[in-house]
């Protein structure tokens, strides 16, 4: 069985993971009979702006899953067929290449990261993210990585950033051993985008004045191996928005900012109804929001871009004694609404709403896991509906390298229960999702949704040839996913939804 630690490697309990959702609930209303939705969507050929949203996926080398490739080396296939966009690596645990914890060893040992780093170095654009997310436990007070570090200057992790940099990409370095140590890989592959540090509002006693330290501290050292990297900054999490301020006005002038990261969770616990979680989605979009505004008070980033480098439903785990971590003395279970049809109507409702807000990028939290997290099963390889959710998301709304998608003003007739995003390509064509998010009942937990019949109306974009629709929903087989469908490209289409499920519809 596939053991998964905290999501991001959070390790404060009792909060809600990722900004913009809501930690409290009121009681639920009083249960009424439903009716199936009626929508009306209609697109305008106005174009309101850019839509540029990169997907990608994401790994956490430690000793619970270090073996993944090797158990499933055909697990590569589907990896490179989602084309991600600088697959995210989050070395943990044993994944950390230096030290040991509960000691105060210097040792360095590469294998259990590199067991799932060299293989992605060579899927999809070959290039990418590794978030240095924990210094080796020697750097932490009383060799614990749950405590501050025992160098406030942070002059000891700025030096292991810079031998992972040497390591990766500049034919290796030489330790206190004089033992050498080089990537495999090199000098064919590279990791160019560095993220520092992981969710520090969260881990270690930082402050946001002490990340600016850090990041200050730590990217000099690492240009001094490379001048060619490019830096992702904070990885945000937990209404953290006011420390991308801190961070803009702090942060050592003309040190190079080239993306600052957050991680948005719908919930912590299980127990949250199907309402109380896509309740939470437009949160995420507001405070996308909020962190370009904090950026934009220092001149220098106010065109940083922001990606999002995780995300999921449900933040929680199983701790000890098989109990929740998020809500010490409930019971862990795990939240099968990752990879149901919930998802289906879900992610793509994210999507919608963060790219509409401006985000970059969108990292699935993470590739491979259980039925609460993963698009492959961690134990057995296979495909979960999850994956299918993102693949098309990707085949349907791809970046172009000739130019970059409009966003089409559109109007919704229930934009409570439909979420609707139109695009106008760079190839002509023009790319639509219909999300059915409408919940059955109030007290629905991974519920089949409402039903509903949405007409778009597309008259105002003039002719097409021809249109395909895919739809995702419950009946969607997680194993072989969903195939294409020739539908009349006339206006108005019809698009009926049994449930929570997506439909994308492309017109060219």
């Amino acid at each position: 069985m596939l053991k998964l630690a905290w999501p991001g490697l959070l390790i404060s309990l009792g909060i809600l993971a990722g900004c913009g959702g809501n930690s409290t609930y009121g009681p639920p209303p009083p249960e009424q009979p439903s009716a199936p939705v009626n929508a009306s969507v209609t697109v305008s050929n106005t174009q309101t702006g850019i839509f540029d949203v990169a997907l990608s996926t994401s790994f956490q080398p430690a000793e619970w899953d270090y073996t993944f490739f090797q158990d499933f080396p055909g697990a590569l296939t589907p990896l490179g067929n989602l084309k991600p966009n600088h697959i995210r690596l989050q070395g943990v645990s044993q994944g950390v290449p230096q030290g040991s914890a509960g000691s105060p060893s210097e040792a360095w040992d590469f294998t259990k990261l590199d067991a799932i780093v060299q293989p992605v170095l060579g899927v999809g654009d070959h290039s990418p993210e590794f978030q240095i997310a924990k210094a080796p436990p020697f750097m932490y007070v009383s060799d614990d990585s749950s405590k501050a570090f025992n160098d406030p200057g942070f002059a000891q992790f700025a030096n292991y950033a810079k031998e992972l940099v040497e390591y990766y990409d500049t034919g290796g370095f030489t330790d206190s051993s004089n033992n050498t140590h080089v990537s495999p890989a090199y000098p064919g592959e590279k990791i160019t985008y560095w993220g520092i540090y992981n969710e520090p509002s969260i881990n270690n006693s930082l402050t946001a004045t002490d990340y600016v330290n850090m990041y200050n501290a730590v990217v000099p050292a690492m240009q001094s191996a490379d001048s060619s990297l490019k830096y992702v900054a904070m990885e945000l999490c937990c209404s953290s928005e006011d420390w991308a301020k801190t961070f803009a006005q702090n942060v050592t002038p003309g040190l190079p900012v080239d993306v600052v990261a957050t991680h948005y969770y719908s919930s912590c616990d299980q127990t949250d109804t199907d309402a109380e979680l896509f309740a939470t989605v437009p949160g995420f979009a507001s405070s996308v929001q909020t962190i370009y505004a904090n950026l934009a008070t220092n001149p220098a980033l106010k065109n940083v871009p922001v990606w999002i480098t995780e995300n999921n439903v449900n933040a929680d785990f199983e701790g000890a004694n098989g109990m929740s971590t998020c809500n010490p003395g409930q019971p862990f279970v795990a939240d099968k609404r990752g990879s149901s049809a919930f998802f289906a109507a879900w992610r793509p409702y994210v999507f919608s709403q963060v790219g509409k807000a401006g985000a970059r990028a969108l990292y699935h939290w993470d590739f491979a896991a259980d039925a609460q997290y993963g698009e492959l099963d961690g134990s057995t390889g296979q495909t979960q509906l999850s994956y299918w959710v993102d693949y098309w998301l990707g085949q349907t709304f791809p970046q172009f390298s000739s130019g970059t998608a409009q966003l089409l003003q559109s109007t919704n007739s229930d934009d409570a229960d439909i979420e609707a995003l139109a695009l106008s390509n760079p190839d002509g064509s023009v790319s639509i999702l219909i999300s059915d998010h409408a919940v059955a009942s109030p007290s629905d937990n991974n519920g089949e949704g409402l039903g509903a019949s949405v007409k778009l109306d597309t008259s105002a974009l003039g002719s097409f040839s021809s249109a395909t629709e895919v739809m995702i929903d419950a009946g969607t087989s997680p194993i072989t996913g969903p195939s294409p469908t020739t539908i009349a490209p006339q206006s108005p289409i019809t698009v009926n939804f049994t449930g929570y499920g997506v439909a994308f519809i492309t017109l060219k």
